[in-house]
């Protein structure tokens, strides 16, 4: 049973899972099945006000919005990219600002790079969103409303989903994996759970609880430099889980799942892309079933952190494929809008006055 402190501390409708949802209904003398019904209406008809809920009675309508206001996410603004990527800016219910990318490809298929939490409060040097700070985690409702805007806007359905925007979504656990359910949901968006990435910079107790949530999503972890040293310097907020630590996470999560883990790599010039460091990744990479992303670092405004050539890529590349770890160059989509790693940021007010 959830307690009642527990639900008041919600905020907002899009906060509640279904079984929070019934147990409040409950308490307020309704039927646990209308906890579906209004699921349906936020997830199924993407209702925007609580007026929209035309099988909901007008008392618990009356109820659930003088405590838990709600609409659906409000485009502020779009843009296009030469490659076909959309960069969405989403106001919220609470006037919080959030973006999110559609990236279709050649085969048809529409993927989904969606934000965890508005800002973010791991503070890589290398990327756009950390340089902001948090403002404040995305409710699980508000995750799910970024792939259907995105679906909405294609007139397509969404094939891919990358928890890869703005935020660690480790660092927001809960909210993230109940989005996760809805969207896998056959009952909603029903997205396979193979086709669905969860990324984070290492926070190694929800790897593990990861490995017993029972599904298949892939894990990709930002590694960016094997050697501990430079880590810290690079992602100082996941000093507290050492690689050590990481490396065992890793294992233990392989071993309960069976599922490889991607290790993401951007190489930043003179910081991450010498050969100690390349040597050190292909040490971290011993005994592990992964897979090396390596991502050409993008164009951040007001950066001192510069790319490497594409030839230092292929070294890197060419050494991986020696030392027998599979490895790819992440295309990047979107970089002319700033949609592509890294590159989320707010250059506006993160709420309106």
């Amino acid at each position: 049973m959830i307690s009642i402190i527990i639900l008041t501390m919600h905020t907002t409708l899009k906060q509640f899972t279904l079984n929070e949802l019934q147990e409040l209904l409950l308490t307020e003398g309704e039927k646990k099945f209308r906890a579906t019904q209004i699921f349906d209406w936020l997830y199924k008809q993407h209702a925007s006000t609580y007026d929209d809920m035309r099988n909901i009675s007008q008392r618990t309508k009356s109820i659930l919005a003088q405590r838990y206001p709600f609409t659906y996410p409000t485009l502020q603004h779009k843009q296009i990219s030469a490659d076909g990527t959309r960069k969405y800016l989403l106001r919220l219910f609470d006037n919080v600002l959030v973006e999110t990318v559609g990236i279709p490809s050649a085969n048809n298929k529409l993927t989904v790079c969606c934000s965890s939490q508005a800002g973010c409060a791991m503070a890589c040097v290398f990327c756009a969103t950390g340089k902001q700070g948090l403002i404040r985690n995305l409710f699980l409702g508000e995750i799910v409303d970024q792939i259907n805007v995105v679906a909405d806007d294609f007139q397509q359905r969404v094939s891919n989903i990358v928890v890869m925007g703005q935020g660690e979504p480790f660092a927001n656990y809960h909210a993230v994996i109940e989005a996760l359910h809805i969207l896998n949901s056959s009952r909603y968006n029903d997205i396979g759970a193979r086709h669905i990435t969860i990324s984070t910079c290492g926070i190694v107790p929800n790897i593990k609880k990861l490995a017993h949530e029972g599904m298949q999503y892939t894990l990709a972890v930002s590694l960016h430099s094997a050697i501990q040293q430079t880590r810290n310097v690079i992602m100082p907020r996941v000093i507290q889980f050492p690689l050590t630590d990481l490396k065992q996470a890793l294992e233990y999560y392989v071993q309960i799942t069976n599922r490889r883990v991607s290790l993401e790599y951007a190489l930043i010039k003179g910081i991450n892309d010498s050969q100690e460091h390349l040597q050190a990744l292909c040490v971290f990479c011993n005994n592990l079933l992964c897979h090396v992303n390596i991502i050409m670092l993008n164009k951040i405004e007001n950066s001192p952190f510069a790319p490497v050539s594409e030839k230092t890529r292929r070294l890197w590349l060419n050494e991986l494929e020696k030392h027998g770890i599979p490895a790819t160059a992440r295309i990047s989509r979107g970089a002319d809008i700033d949609g592509a790693c890294g590159q989320l940021a707010r250059s506006y007010k993160t709420t309106s006055d």
